[in-house]
């Protein structure tokens, strides 16, 4: 039953919500109860519910170790390549004692060069040094040339190596690879306040995507901290990059240059480093200079081979 608080007129209809008479809204009479709603009372809590652990199963939740994933970020028609195994680890000792390292170290051309990973194995290797004194460059008139005809032993099956006619020809088996040979043993190797010089030809007139050229400043151990002059002799273009933390950072991105000599004619790397001011020249002609930050001090030359371009070094040289 419902009635008008206007005209107090009862409606039995309890479905009506309004009065005919006025259209004032109706309410239920004072013997009716209004309908309700019946909600099920909540279930019982124990406020220190028991933990129960599954002893065939992992542990709780409650007790697990944080666990950490690193994965890179994925790019659409995109993949990161990345290559573990053991190249080997071998040991040649003979008069003059452990001259080189080399370092085969994995780069995934897809991605920008300031965040890739460089998974790397190194292996021992022997090289005959000869202190000259040549003509002065720069006021400087010592020399030391690297001899590097012994660098061809490699077992590796992901580089092509060989010493021919005064040249080490190397080059990666995969474009998305790069090799590094140093020398690390001898008195006055250090490239550190001095001038660096190598010899560079593109033997094949290949399209390489990360360059060839010039390591210098480099640790002990290749790839963890570095510089590397490198050029792209058939685009006629020069980057200078660094290592540290299995990274390859750009210090200065690829960069035309007219003087550098395309096809397969030899072009000649110069780094001068005067007291943490590193210069750079290209066949004798001053590219850009750059402040010594992230080089290792007191460390040592060699030779970076990328983007599976044969490339054909000789002559490397060490001034001070």
């Amino acid at each position: 039953m419902k009635t008008c608080p206007t005209c107090r007129k009862s409606y039995a209809d309890d479905s009506l919500n309004f009065c005919l008479e006025d259209g004032s809204v109706l309410t239920f009479a004072a013997s009716v109860a209004a309908p309700t709603v019946m909600m099920p009372a909540p279930a019982p809590t124990n406020p220190n519910p028991p933990i129960t652990l599954n002893q065939q199963g992992p542990q709780a939740s409650w007790d697990r170790q944080q666990q950490h994933s690193m994965q890179p970020p994925k790019k659409s028609s995109k993949t990161w390549l990345w290559v573990v195994g053991l190249l080997g680890l071998g040991l040649l000792l003979c008069g003059g004692g452990i001259v080189g390292i080399i370092v085969l170290a994995v780069y995934n051309a897809d991605t920008n060069s300031s965040s890739n990973t460089n998974i790397y194995i190194s292996n021992t290797k022997r090289a005959n040094t000869n202190s000259v004194t040549a003509p002065p460059s720069d006021g400087r008139t010592k020399l030391e040339t690297v001899d590097m005809a012994k660098w061809d032993e490699s077992d590796s099956s992901e580089i092509e190596v060989e010493y021919s006619g005064g040249e080490l020809f190397l080059a990666t088996r995969r474009s998305n690879y790069y090799y590094v040979m140093i020398s690390t043993v001898g008195v006055g190797r250090s490239t550190e306040n001095a001038n660096t010089r190598l010899t560079v030809r593109n033997a094949d007139d290949a399209d390489s995507s990360m360059g060839y050229g010039l390591v210098f400043h480099s640790s002990p151990s290749p790839l963890i901290k570095d510089y590397a002059f490198l050029i792209d002799a058939k685009k006629k273009r020069y980057r200078i990059v660094r290592h540290g933390s299995q990274q390859e950072l750009d210090e200065i991105a690829w960069t035309d240059f007219a003087a550098i000599k395309n096809g397969s004619e030899a072009n000649v790397l110069e780094v001068r480093d005067k007291s943490g001011e590193i210069d750079f020249y290209i066949n004798d002609q001053k590219v850009t200079s750059i402040k010594n930050t992230r080089g290792y001090k007191n460390g040592f030359a060699g030779i970076y081979s990328g983007g599976a371009a044969k490339a054909a070094f000789s002559k490397l040289e060490i001034r001070r």
